[in-house]
């Protein structure tokens, strides 16, 4: 691919992001073939976006060519009583994480970051959640590097309340619920990647080792306890990990 096709690439995904969007696979030029694609795609999507890069979501990797990072722009993390967000397939699609917020800069390295220069950077840690919108139809037949350009189904991070750090770096598995009214699910959660902190050490020293600046507040999350949750708008909804944690918030569709 060369950089203008990036650049279209990066255009045309950034367009996507408004409700109801199910689109046809990326043009042929613009297809990345590759991680690398993909990420130089993101790239051209933070130099294009209005904002800045507010946090990260990233697992380790499934495998030598799949990897799972996107950057998340500032303006799509959101705190508070409410919770903003495109419908998908008419509902709330939600990722129950564990959020670590930076307080220290890292920058680009070419040496990497150790795991206790990484745990230094890492401030407080928080209940998370990951806003899910598919962009691609299902029908479309777009690859894995399509999706992952697209930032694999993120639009956007709500960030609830701190938790303990101990607690927050021992949760391999975490007893979850949700509820809406009369209506909860329960999950017995347990991490992808055993613990939660272990992306975030994999994400800093690849990044920082391609270029990439890590800023102090920025917030990362590392994979969901219980896979994608769907609930519905405008009811108060509870969610609680045992032990940790609990929050109520309303979620209230975008236009």
């Amino acid at each position: 691919m060369t950089n203008k096709n990036f650049a279209l690439a990066a255009t045309e995904l950034l367009n996507r992001r408004v409700a109801g969007t199910k689109a046809a696979r990326l043009d042929e030029q613009q297809r990345p073939a590759n991680v690398d694609d993909a990420l130089k795609i993101h790239a051209a999507m933070i130099d294009q976006h209005s904002d800045k890069v507010g946090g990260w979501k990233c697992l380790l990797p499934l495998s030598d060519d799949k990897f799972v990072v996107a950057p998340i722009f500032a303006d799509t993390i959101q705190t508070g009583d409410n919770c903003a967000l495109f419908a998908d397939n008419n509902v709330v699609r939600i990722e129950p994480e564990i959020a670590f917020i930076l307080n220290k800069d890292l920058p680009a390295n070419p040496e990497g970051y150790s795991e206790a220069q990484i745990n230094d950077a890492i401030g407080p840690c928080h209940m998370a959640l990951e806003l899910m919108q598919a962009r691609f139809a299902d029908d479309s037949g777009a690859e894995f590097f399509e999706k992952l350009a697209d930032c694999l189904v993120n639009q956007g991070m709500f960030i609830g309340p701190e938790i303990d750090r101990e607690k927050a770096f021992a949760a391999a598995k975490i007893d979850i619920s949700v509820s809406q009214g009369e209506q909860v699910q329960t999950f017995a959660g347990e991490h992808p990647n055993s613990l939660a902190q272990n992306p975030v050490y994999w994400l800093i020293n690849y990044m920082t080792r391609r270029g990439m600046h890590f800023a102090a507040g920025e917030a990362i999350i590392t994979g969901s306890y219980c896979g994608i949750v769907e609930v519905e708008f405008d009811k108060p909804t509870t969610i609680k990990y045992d032990g940790i944690g609990e929050y109520q918030v309303t979620f209230q569709e975008k236009a």
